[in-house]
């Protein structure tokens, strides 16, 4: 998706060989222009799939999943990290360990918002080694519903994210595939295929 690319040229930081900082347009400050048109796109692209809820977790995943379960017709739920006070423990409940926090969180679904039969879109922001999306999946194996794809906003393909969610047979689709982060600069795979033809 050419829009978020030059979002990510533009905006973005590299902060290392591994963190790319897009707190400027995703994450703590939302360009709610680019994260509607990403959310157009998720829901173009999982279109055939007949979603019945999209799912994504607190809080950069809630910007670009509302776009894409508001287009798609379908109730956004968000995996809590930290259980509410007004929530049972009428739960799901996955470990999620975070790259870029270093830690380890409890995320959690109320057993009221997924049910078995639901047709299942999960959306993130990131895609690095893949314990978020797999937390998410493993929520939606325990409701007993269907993932029906995973949409990424931005992917680390440097990192083995994709392979562990496409080996396990899911069907990932991510809208920037940064190849590298080498020498402060985002180099992406759409554009290492160009380069190589």
């Amino acid at each position: 998706m050419e829009q978020l690319k030059q979002a990510i040229r533009d905006r973005g930081k590299v902060l290392s060989s591994n963190v790319l900082k897009v707190d400027t347009f995703l994450n703590h400050q939302v360009d709610v222009n680019l994260m509607a048109a990403v959310g157009q796109e998720f829901a173009h692209l999982f279109k055939n799939e007949k979603i019945t809820k999209v799912l994504t977790i607190e809080s950069s995943g809630i910007a670009p999943s509302f776009m894409a379960a508001s287009t798609l017709g379908t109730p956004l739920i968000f995996a809590r990290k930290k259980k509410s006070l007004t929530m049972n423990d009428n739960v799901f409940v996955s470990k999620v360990y975070s790259f870029t926090k270093q830690e380890t969180n409890e995320i959690t679904v109320s057993k009221d918002f997924l049910l078995p039969g639901d047709s299942v879109l999960i959306i993130d922001d990131f895609l690095a080694n893949g314990q978020a999306a797999l937390g998410l999946v493993d929520i939606v194996k325990q409701a007993g519903a269907k993932v029906a794809g995973i949409g990424i906003v931005i992917e680390k393909s440097f990192q083995d994210g994709r392979s562990k969610l496409e080996e396990a047979g899911y069907r990932v689709e991510s809208l920037a595939r940064v190849h590298s982060l080498e020498n402060g600069q985002v180099t992406f795979v759409d554009e290492l295929i160009s380069n190589n033809l």
